[in-house]
């Protein structure tokens, strides 16, 4: 059992997943802003890959990209701070990336340093299954979970061959859109989970639009086995560049809110 199936084996329990930019601002801090996640009770850590065309994110992750990237971010600094976490928890990480920085460093070295380092799942943002062939194989061979994407427009027969190979969680995307903090959980979002279920026994998480303790009471009362946040983390993060202790402190602050939320929320 991998570590990312441990987080799901408890029945009724909707797991947090909290999202940061690696290596924002800069390497240093990002270790520090992981550490705060885990400490708040982050069940699985998603780290995004900066990359300089993030067509899946809205302008808070975009700029947590460019700040990244202006600090001079790279795939072996990702790599060495993944390994930095990994020392401090076990925790289950992921990457959020896009197939081109995995293909310029070559398949199969990306996932052989991403096992190394101690990553469990990868999801390739704008990788489509139908073309997934060679990166879930890859992927099988270092016993790194491929995860992937399924939106709202998404046909009921693409769901079952989305679905197929993919381990770990499913990635419900809850808005037509980018990602981005949102007013409330779409009646879409609870018809997507509704209808994904009936076409899979793969944990399913709802991202996109997700941040208040509110979204995240919705989505466990709906029967998410996960919920995603990211825009509203990394919301906090550039709101207190300059005071890192501040930054830490309303990390963990957020995450216990947003696991006591999801904790007393009822199951259907």
């Amino acid at each position: 059992m991998s570590r990312i199936d441990t987080v799901f084996e408890t029945p009724g329990k909707t797991a947090f997943i909290g999202f940061t930019v690696a290596g924002d601002p800069d390497v240093a801090t990002s270790l520090r802003i992981a550490k705060a996640l885990i400490d708040g009770g982050t069940d699985i850590l998603e780290l995004g890959v900066p990359f300089s065309d993030p067509v899946a994110d809205g302008p808070t992750i975009q700029l947590a990209d460019e700040r990244a990237l202006a600090a001079g971010t790279t795939p072996d600094t990702i790599f060495r701070l993944v390994k930095e976490i990994r020392a401090y928890s076990g925790v289950p990480i992921v990457f959020l990336t896009y197939y081109n920085i995995v293909y310029r460093r070559g398949i199969e070295r990306f996932y052989q340093e991403a096992r190394e380092a101690g990553v469990d799942g990868i999801l390739v943002a704008d990788m489509p299954v139908e073309e997934s062939e060679e990166v879930t194989m890859i992927a099988a061979r270092y016993g790194i979970d491929p995860i992937f994407l399924i939106t709202q427009t998404t046909s009921d027969e693409r769901i079952r061959k989305i679905a197929a190979p993919a381990r770990g969680y499913l990635y419900l995307v809850s808005v037509l859109g980018v990602t981005g903090v949102r007013a409330e959980v779409s009646a879409g979002a609870i018809d997507l989970l509704h209808r994904v279920r009936k076409h899979t026994d793969l944990p399913l998480a709802l991202g996109f639009g997700i941040s208040t303790p509110g979204h995240a009471a919705t989505c466990a009362a709906a029967g998410a086995d996960g919920v995603i946040v990211g825009s509203a983390i990394v919301d906090i993060i550039g709101s207190n560049l300059g005071n890192p202790g501040v930054m830490g402190q309303k990390l963990r602050e957020y995450v216990v809110q947003m696991k006591q939320a999801t904790g007393s929320a009822g199951r259907k």
